[in-house]
């Protein structure tokens, strides 16, 4: 990375006081705060009136993806407590198939407590669908601070989905300091997520409900949805003082041909929903730049290093966006891709030029965070201005907390 060698982290810091972290969700989803700024000035509004700030006939993209129960304990003779947090598959290493898998399959997981846990099978019965079933886990190979555990069962009309859904619990975030409830099993996730994959809700949708949607629909805007699977590194804070010097999470999307058709018919007039479905779209037009520059490209496999959308080719292609987007469409037209499968470790930074995010609906994040790097990329230095309205104005804070909407400034 050439363009941005230094970047304080120190300077991406605020005072956060606990007590003004969102512990539970409210009530109702859309009657939440939602921070909105117009050029220099800061007001506040409800959740519920968010299709009111959005323009009309434009395109609103979502990220659809459902967090499974990844926090799974089993307990050794000896009575320790041994916890096993999944965080993406292996083997397969695909999440359907993994998933979907009956009697066995391999996750990256972190351990808790494992120096108590060195080798041998741990063991756990279940009931599901009344019927009895046992699981075993082992320990594979280390894979850098997490573990490659096999999981097997005697069951093979069981699937892996299945024992995650009757022995696991949903993985809230570290910060709220307390266990998952029931109640978090149905609010942390979005009332719009199907395919399973992610151990992070895509927080910035949690506020959405039917009756937002019905609004949206009655402004004719436009709603679309990609996937990316959020990984447990969204919670890392930037630890050295460079920020440049932090090694980027790497998360997976799917996105599909349909998916690039309406962003081409709406370029330059789209709001995206949440950190990770930017992510998602300032990726894909890192692989539209791929394909552009390799037209015989033959996989529909691709993946994102974290400074590869500061490379001065693709940034020098951001002036032809559209182009390079419409010929991405037309490769997997006639290469028969109905989607991308892709892995990103996209950083995004103070000085990036956005290309498919126009205005953002984002929660509140945390200090020294990469995802308050990436406000601070979207609306600049503003985001100071922006959160010390929030705190002086009684807003919520992090995943279960209040939101913002923002319009990308030109003048950055």
């Amino acid at each position: 990375m050439k363009a941005y060698q230094n970047i304080n982290i120190n300077d991406y810091n605020y005072n956060l006081p606990d007590d003004r972290i969102a512990k539970y969700p409210l009530q109702e989803r859309d009657h939440s705060n939602l921070l909105l700024k117009q050029q220099n000035h800061f007001s506040k509004d409800k959740f519920y009136n968010i299709s009111k700030h959005i323009p009309p006939e434009s395109l609103i993209i979502f990220n659809n993806t459902k967090v499974i129960n990844a926090r799974m304990h089993f307990t050794k003779e000896t009575g320790a407590i041994i916890e096993i947090f999944c965080l993406e598959p292996v083997t397969p290493i695909d999440y359907t198939m993994a998933l979907s898998a009956n009697q066995s399959c391999t996750w990256k997981c972190l351990v808790g407590n494992s120096k108590k846990w060195k080798s041998g099978k741990l063991k756990k019965s279940i009931e599901i669908r009344h019927i009895n079933t046992t699981i075993s886990i082992s320990r594979l190979n280390q894979l850098g601070n997490a573990f490659e555990i096999l999981f097997e069962w005697d069951n093979e009309n069981i699937h892996f989905s299945d024992i995650l859904d009757n022995s696991g619990n949903i993985p809230i975030p570290p910060y709220l300091n307390r266990e998952s409830e029931e109640e978090d099993k149905k609010r942390y996730q979005t009332v719009y997520s199907q395919p399973e994959g992610s151990v992070a809700a895509p927080t910035a949708g949690l506020h959405f409900t039917n009756r937002v949607f019905d609004d949206l629909s009655a402004k004719n805007i436009k709603t679309d949805f990609v996937t990316l699977h959020v990984g447990a590194g969204t919670f890392h804070p930037v630890k050295t003082d460079n920020a440049i010097e932090h090694e980027m999470h790497t998360e997976h999307f799917i996105i599909s041909q349909q998916n690039i058709k309406n962003i081409i018919e709406n370029f330059g007039n789209i709001t995206v929903v949440g950190t990770t479905s930017v992510r998602t779209l300032e990726s894909l037009f890192i692989v539209a730049c791929k394909v552009w520059h390799n037209p015989q490209y033959s996989s529909n496999n691709f993946s994102i290093n974290q400074w590869e959308a500061y490379d001065e080719h693709k940034i020098n292609l951001k002036s032809i966006a559209p182009k390079i987007i419409e010929n991405l469409y037309n490769w997997m037209q006639s290469n028969n891709y109905e989607s991308l499968n892709c892995a990103t470790q996209i950083m995004i930074v103070p000085g990036y030029k956005f290309v498919l995010t126009n205005r953002l609906i984002t929660n509140f994040h945390q200090p020294k965070s990469t995802l308050l790097l990436l406000l601070a990329a979207f609306i600049g230095s503003q985001w100071k201005d922006a959160y010390k309205f929030a705190l002086n104005n009684n807003f919520r804070f992090l995943s279960y907390g209040d939101s913002c909407f923002f319009e990308e400034d030109i003048f950055l």
